[in-house]
């Protein structure tokens, strides 16, 4: 009887496919891609693999990004669009790993996070299939998602960049809205 109360307690705590926490206290999801942190060869692989580019700024302790990957991203499509049509990229808010950002300035993911403006996390970068030489990720990023969002909200957003609603008319607002009401 113990036994089965403590695997029922388990799979309560740890929802199925939740990303695990790393040594640095950010979740892990096996979506999520380890590079050097270069953004241009970030990029370059990600069209390579036919992917978009998107970084993912989190940091520890933050119950936004929890609830984002035990709630949202473990949505059997969305998990799905993030590992198959997604080339993801974590950072960590206050972190001092090297990132170097598409104007070529190397910095700490801390500094980095300054520099692009970013107060919230989790923060969702997403980028064009190509960035003009000279810019920044904050100048570069077809829309930035600051904080927790449903599900719903997240998928019409992952299709949203997937189909460049961005370079059309219809802001995402209006996407959301119309795929909510059907339409």
């Amino acid at each position: 009887m113990k036994h089965w109360i403590a695997t029922i307690a388990a799979c309560l705590a740890i929802p199925a496919g939740a990303a695990e926490l790393g040594d640095d206290g950010l979740h892990k999801a096996p979506w999520m891609v380890e590079t050097f942190k270069d953004l241009r060869e970030d990029l370059g692989e990600a069209g390579a693999e036919g992917k978009r580019l998107v970084v993912i700024v989190e940091q520890r302790g933050c119950i936004y990004c929890t609830q984002m990957h035990e709630e949202v991203f473990v949505e059997p499509d969305i998990a799905r669009m993030l590992g198959e049509d997604f080339f993801v990229v974590q950072m960590n808010m206050f972190g001092d790993v090297e990132v170097t950002d598409f104007d070529g300035e190397t910095l700490a993911e801390k500094d980095a996070s300054r520099k692009w403006r970013l107060n919230f996390t989790p923060t969702l970068l997403f980028f064009p299939e190509d960035v003009p030489e000279g810019l920044t990720a904050e100048e570069a990023a077809v829309v930035a998602v600051p904080g927790a969002f449903s599900a719903g909200m997240t998928r019409n957003m992952l299709n949203w960049v997937l189909e460049k609603g961005y370079e059309g008319e219809e802001p995402f607002q209006a996407y959301h809205a119309r795929k909510l009401g059907g339409g």
